[in-house]
């Protein structure tokens, strides 16, 4: 993966034609040119769909023909999930894309004409010019194993989703027809609580049921913890309730549907952790990311999921920067400004590394040593929030060495980046 502006430049020759696309819904717009800007050929419109794929580079490879270039470069700007059907396309028949970053696209669209006009025909040589520049990346699109992590992440986050909502609508269900309930059992998500909700009974109706009964359909799914006091202090509970009374048919079938839903969700998500397993044990040196205290099966197959294969990467900076963790600052003359992260790039990577740094730093000895050092240090001691970020990038660091380069982590050797401890381990 090149990462550098002049790699991807270098690679930008007399014999390469340049092609830029802007991606819409339901046809896209494109020209071609030269690595001068010159253009060539007109600008064509083709549609999002095989035929229109086919005509395009078609269109683009006449050109090639006609001009004798060799090769040919792809730039797109990555509007929403419109273009991963081209480059998926493109990818396939082995023709070189690149994205660029819509904001650069904004900005840079009145230097040929200095007018902000905008259409998809003057969007597409903005784009084409960019990529001249060397201004585009490489899209990181996953191949293989790592398309199916993406997609099984992708599956659990809207999962995740969906249960939180039935999750909330359950608690506003209780706090409207039975408060009370919450009093006898603490958790409406434990079997036991669930077990009695299944009833369909309002606290009206369940007065009315023996307690034998209630005891015999509690114990078919807990033993323990399932006595006649639990009954009898849910049936005194509901006699003393103050929930609604009114609209009783269709509570009790809101009651029974948040329920088929919440486990559904459930056994959905079950499903897909088994798999999520399967998948994770499929990639080399997961073992070893596993050893380390504090990193979980969720946080792993989250981060292959964001980066793909290791094998793209040749520098963990690169990591870094696809999080948008690397380091902005402002500065004019003597002026110096504050630095702070750019948050540019896959906001679900950095949004992981965040979560999954808080537990290393509470549980894993190394990282909550480093993390009081770089807080309490004499000489320029960084922020709480400061210091959690270099850990980040520590935490990148350490899952570049391991999958690219087969190291094993070391809490000791962590040590020795704390001067103080440094010492100790040397003098060891």
């Amino acid at each position: 993966m090149n990462s550098t502006q002049n790699q991807k430049i270098t690679q930008i020759t007399s014999a390469t034609l340049i092609v830029g696309v802007d991606i819409a819904k339901f046809k896209h717009v494109a020209r071609a040119q030269d690595f001068r800007g010159v253009e060539y050929g007109k600008t064509i419109t083709f549609e999002n769909s095989l035929e229109g794929f086919e005509c395009f580079v078609s269109w683009f490879r006449n050109i090639m023909s006609e001009h004798g270039y060799k090769d040919v470069l792809v730039g797109m700007e990555p509007t929403g999930h419109y273009w991963l059907n081209l480059v998926h396309y493109l990818k396939e028949h082995h023709i070189s894309c690149g994205v660029v970053n819509p904001l650069h696209v904004k900005k840079s669209k009145e230097l040929d004409d200095n007018s902000p006009t905008k259409n998809d025909v003057k969007d597409a040589k903005v784009i084409a010019q960019l990529v001249k520049d060397g201004r585009y990346a490489v899209p990181n699109i996953p191949q293989g194993i790592y398309a199916e992590l993406r997609e099984a992440m992708k599956i659990r986050d809207h999962l995740s989703t969906d249960l939180r909502v039935v999750q909330g609508r359950v608690h506003n269900w209780l706090d409207r027809y039975f408060p009370e309930f919450l009093t006898v059992f603490k958790d409406w998500e434990c079997k036991s609580a669930i077990q009695m909700l299944s009833l369909g009974m309002l606290p009206g109706e369940l007065v009315t049921l023996s307690d034998e009964f209630l005891l015999r359909h509690l114990r078919q799914v807990a033993k323990r913890g399932a006595g006649m006091g639990r009954i009898q202090a849910l049936k005194s509970a509901a006699s003393r309730s103050v929930g609604i009374k009114q609209g009783m048919d269709l509570a009790k079938m809101e009651l029974q549907l948040l329920l088929t839903q919440y486990q559904l969700i459930q056994g959905k998500l079950d499903e897909l952790h088994l798999k999520l397993d399967e998948l994770v044990e499929k990639i080399p040196g997961v073992n070893r990311l596993l050893a380390i205290k504090g990193i979980g099966r969720n946080t792993v197959a989250g981060f292959l999921a964001e980066i793909g294969d290791i094998g793209n990467y040749h520098h963990p900076k690169q990591i870094v920067k696809l999080a948008g963790l690397n380091l902005r600052e402002n500065t004019s003359g003597k002026h110096k400004g504050q630095s702070k992260i750019t948050k540019r790039g896959r906001k679900k990577l950095r949004a992981l590394l965040f979560r999954v740094i808080m537990p290393l730093v509470a549980k894993n000895q190394a990282f909550k040593a480093l993390h009081q050092y770089y807080t309490k240090r004499p000489d320029n001691p960084l922020k709480k929030m400061q210091s959690l970020i270099a850990l980040c990038n520590k935490l990148i660091r350490i899952l570049f060495g391991i999958l690219k380069k087969g190291h094993e982590f070391s809490e000791v050797k962590m040590l020795q980046d704390i001067p103080r401890f440094a010492g100790l381990t040397i003098a060891a």
